[in-house]
């Protein structure tokens, strides 16, 4: 995703949190990555310390692992911040 895409969709995405959420509030993060240890060591790292649930659930093939984390975030821009993060990790698609 391109720059401009990207900030387009993160503004959208926190003006839909703002008005469908109260802050603080639960959350649900789903990512697909490479079935690599060290990719999903990274990811469930990005959320040491906020309480979270994290779920991995390997595919059939063993080629990607989903990981679902259910947190408590303290605001639309917290949730971004996250996004963004995760992001970072080569390989990960953000659903």
């Amino acid at each position: 995703m391109d720059a401009n895409n990207s900030d387009a969709f993160y503004k959208k995405l926190k003006d839909q949190l703002a008005n469908t959420s109260v802050w603080p509030a639960k959350y649900m993060y789903k990512f697909i990555v490479p079935s690599l240890p060290e990719k999903v060591d990274k990811i469930s790292k990005i959320f040491d310390g906020l309480g979270a649930i994290i779920e991995n659930k390997v595919s059939s093939k063993g080629t990607y692992t989903s990981i679902s984390i259910r947190v408590t975030m303290s605001s639309p821009e917290a949730v971004i911040d996250k996004y963004k993060e995760v992001g970072e990790i080569e390989g990960v698609i953000s659903l």
